[in-house]
């Protein structure tokens, strides 16, 4: 099975696939992903210069991810122009990853995706797990990961589909609110049950 897992930004979605691996499972981050069709040289990379300038860029000719960021958080339209570039290239690289996965046959592969739902990603995932977070939790974790302010941080988590939406669309919830043994006791719980589920459809 292919799991799909997404949430808002600042859930903790990385920590939670992690402790998947932990178990046995295999991972494809689409952040990861994400980085390698952006590495300099590439055509998605001089795609994104040609829209947003040279000024996106470091001294060593790389993406500035910080500084790109803080253009697409602030305009809702370089966001839809970004993810217009950069889907269709991390599309085309996870279909590679994911087949080579299928046929290695692991317990559980997970596709670990902050917009699975807005990249139509949604369609090459067999379930999806949406990781869930209190606001002000969320909030915190936000600023304190960035380095941001408030209000910076409520700009970035609104300009995502909101956590209601993506519940409604899951199969799977993971409440990672509190600390991190409890959601690593549900991840624990929610991988043996999917597990041997599908050693019971065998």
């Amino acid at each position: 099975m292919i799991l799909g897992v997404t949430g808002g930004i600042a859930s903790g979605k990385s920590m939670v696939c992690d402790y998947f691996a932990e178990l046995g499972a295999e991972v494809v981050s689409a952040d990861q992903l994400a980085r390698e069709v952006v590495r300099p040289g590439s055509a998605t990379l001089a795609q994104i210069v040609a829209r947003f300038g040279d000024t996106i860029l470091t001294m060593q000719g790389e993406l500035n991810r910080p500084r790109l960021a803080a253009v697409i958080f602030a305009d809702p339209q370089a966001r839809r122009d970004l993810n217009g570039i950069t889907h269709p290239a991390i599309a085309q690289h996870a279909d590679e990853k994911l087949k080579a996965l299928r046929q290695r046959h692991p317990p559980l592969i997970l596709y670990e995706a902050p917009l699975l739902f807005e990249a139509g990603a949604d369609k090459r995932v067999d379930k999806i797990l949406v990781i869930t977070i209190e606001p002000e939790a969320q909030r915190q974790r936000l600023m304190a990961r960035d380095e941001i302010d408030s209000r910076e941080a409520e700009r970035r988590i609104h300009s995502q589909m909101s956590q209601r939406e993506k519940v409604a669309r899951a199969d799977y919830l993971i409440d990672n609110s509190g600390a991190q043994e409890e959601t690593q006791r549900q991840v624990e719980r929610l991988y043996a049950q999917i597990v041997d589920t599908g050693k019971a459809a065998e």
